[in-house]
């Protein structure tokens, strides 16, 4: 290996995050004025804020790249289990546990988005990683088999109690416990949880707003502003 090694990565790497920040014709132009090493590393440490923001947009990029080689399947729902119009044009994904606070408080985002346009089919798909979540994620997607799983998700947001959420849904709870004890109810869980890993999720609230996953609570303005990219591009 030559002595030029660590030079030639450092000025790859310092390249690659000019690229995220200005385009990748910005960060050849200034690679190749040979101002890189020593300009960059200025900018970057006078603009330390940039570095979080460039690695969320690498690894958003890097989940967009898993997406399109997944297939259709993650927007595909399972039974019933879906908020809004179930033959809504505008889909958005969710990966959503019970015991997640951050789920919690992203409800409110997912009702407004819902209000808001008639044509939004919200995906729920239930990733129970908390402890204590995987029985209710399992008596959701029972209620979903029964048509109730927008009225059970509410309520067991509100109770945090899966009997109470259970009677405040409506469900036939013989029924419900049979079926969340089944082996569909278990292959559904255990797809989300690979679908999660495969797309790089690494907690919920995870989304997919058209085409794009994104992960973290990241507010209705962001869910809303991806949705309208991907419709603008469908378009």
């Amino acid at each position: 290996m030559s002595n030029d090694a660590p030079s030639s990565l450092r000025n790859t790497l310092l390249t690659a995050l000019l690229a995220l920040t200005f385009g990748f014709l910005g960060a050849a132009a200034w690679s190749y004025s040979g101002l890189a090493d020593n300009r960059t590393r200025s900018f970057l440490l006078s603009n330390p804020d940039l570095l979080p923001q460039m690695a969320a947009a690498y690894e958003e990029q890097e989940a967009a790249k898993r997406l399109a080689k997944m297939g259709g399947e993650v927007f595909e729902e399972f039974p019933g289990v879906v908020l809004g119009n179930p033959d809504g044009k505008r889909v958005l994904v969710e990966f959503t546990d019970y015991q997640c606070p951050y789920c919690e408080a992203s409800l409110k985002d997912v009702n407004r988005l819902v209000a808001e346009d008639p044509e939004l089919k919200v995906v729920i798909r239930e990733w129970p990683i908390f402890e204590g979540s995987d029985a209710a994620s399992r008596m959701a997607l029972a209620a979903g088999i029964q048509g109730k799983y927008p009225a059970f998700h509410d309520a067991m947001f509100k109770t945090n109690d899966i009997e109470a959420a259970a009677k405040a849904a409506g469900l036939d709870m013989a029924q419900a416990q049979a079926d969340a004890a089944s082996e569909a109810v278990t292959n559904e869980i255990a797809k989300n949880l690979e679908q999660a890993r495969a797309l790089g999720f690494t907690g919920t609230p995870a989304w997919i707003a058209g085409k794009k996953p994104i992960g973290g609570a990241v507010g209705y303005e962001k869910l809303k502003e991806a949705l309208a990219a991907a419709a603008d591009t469908a378009g």
